[in-house]
């Protein structure tokens, strides 16, 4: 860890006043599978908050979140639980596919990124984002920045007066090969400045 955040203040004068005014970011760990996937379908386009109550209400109904479990709910019982109609699509196309072996949360400690990213992106309603949120938060892995997601964009162009992708991408190509802590500490600092933590 400290090898990495020497690393990154070396190369990088707006993370070294974040971490030197914010403190560390926290790296979260969420666990591998089926329903994190679901979490993180949940969470997009919305607060966490929200997501993490949606999530909630549908582990009370089920007790436990599995596939079988998604498939069997019926939709008016997920709209209950505050899912929308897209999302429950989302969300019986990803039970679906795990059910039918298409998508093997099990075999991802040994596969590539690439072929976890070629895996999930099949499922409706999972693009880049979500594909990169389940990485970095499930999978650890070390090198992600979720340029898609809207406190990242707005943070770089605050700090980074990055006025297009393009300006983003060069921003982010100096954090390598540490883009996720990097990305962590982008957010902790917007969380920070919010008052959110």
């Amino acid at each position: 860890m400290q090898h990495t955040i020497d690393f990154l203040i070396a190369k990088d004068t707006v993370l070294k006043h974040i971490i030197t005014t914010f403190g560390h970011p926290i790296i979260q760990k969420r666990d591998e599978g089926f329903a994190s996937m679901c979490h993180i379908i949940l969470e997009q386009q919305v607060s966490i908050e929200s997501a993490k109550a949606c999530y909630v209400k549908i582990q009370n109904k089920l007790k436990n979140i599995t596939p079988e479990n998604i498939l069997n709910c019926s939709d008016e019982d997920l709209r209950s639980c505050g899912v929308s109609r897209q999302k429950i699509i989302y969300l019986k196309d990803l039970a679906d596919k795990v059910l039918s072996g298409q998508i093997n949360f099990e075999s991802y400690p040994t596969k590539s990124e690439e072929e976890i990213r070629a895996e999930l992106i099949t499922i409706k309603g999972v693009g880049n984002w979500s594909i990169e949120v389940y990485l970095m938060f499930c999978l650890q892995s070390p090198d992600i920045v979720p340029l898609g997601d809207i406190a990242i964009k707005n943070t770089l162009k605050e700090l980074y007066n990055c006025q297009t992708h393009e300006d983003m991408q060069t921003v982010s190509d100096n954090w390598k090969p540490y883009r996720t802590f990097a990305s962590f500490t982008i957010w902790h600092y917007y969380l920070k400045k919010r008052n959110k933590i």
